[in-house]
């Protein structure tokens, strides 16, 4: 059943990409069909000024139990979970990749994805984040879309593009691959230029407009 986008949630959806004050509470949870919410995405000339990717501090152990976040994805993200020692170094276990749609033996040969590139949120509005906010994007383990483990030459092969200029080999991951790209965007209340808009809009034109549920990081 398609999800309509009512008043309430359209209030919801433009508050969140709004600056939240540093004392303000995060906007509620919102649910809405995709091709809403990448209409709902604010259109906005990028810039690249002064990125550096040690701006986004990682990767970190939040919870202090010894694994970092590139760890717990991993841990998470088995098909085949790997060993892990005192100090957490994971060896063995098995992942699949869905960009090049493979799977792969042991944690050396993946890398944790940021499905929104660094550089890419940067450009989009984290350039106006402290320190603090981009280490939790960089960081981000409370979206499973955010992070994801993929082949190490799917990721070196996307490095910091957009989908205007980079989708998955694996065409039957596209749908899915856009869809999470403006659910993160959505989450983190970030921007697209105007090449994005077009490539994400001519990908779902021939997807299921499924709904997605975001919840606001900021």
């Amino acid at each position: 059943m398609r999800f309509l986008l009512t008043t309430a949630a359209a209030a919801v959806f433009a508050a969140l990409l709004v600056p939240t004050a540093a004392h303000a509470a995060p906007a509620a949870t919102v649910t809405l069909p995709v091709r809403d919410a990448l209409a709902q995405l604010p259109v906005r000339f990028e810039d690249r000024t002064g990125y550096e990717r040690t701006k986004f501090k990682h990767w970190v152990d939040a919870d202090k139990d010894g694994c970092n976040t590139r760890a717990e994805v991993l841990k998470a993200e088995a098909v085949l979970a790997p060993e892990q020692s005192a100090t957490c170094r994971l060896s063995g276990g098995r992942w699949y990749s869905p960009y090049d749609d493979r799977y792969i033996a042991g944690p050396s040969g993946l890398d944790i994805d940021h499905l929104v590139p660094l550089a890419e949120a940067w450009d989009s509005g984290a350039s106006a984040w402290t320190a603090k906010e981009r280490e939790s994007y960089a960081n981000d383990l409370g979206d499973d879309r955010a992070l994801i483990a993929v082949s190490a030459a799917s990721n070196r092969s996307k490095a910091d593009q957009d989908p205007s200029t980079w989708l998955p080999p694996a065409e039957g991951y596209r749908c899915r691959y856009v869809t999470d790209w403006v659910a993160d965007k959505m989450r983190w209340g970030l921007s697209i230029d105007t090449g994005e808009q077009a490539a994400l809009a001519e990908v779902l034109s021939a997807c299921p407009n499924v709904p997605v549920t975001v919840t606001p990081a900021r």
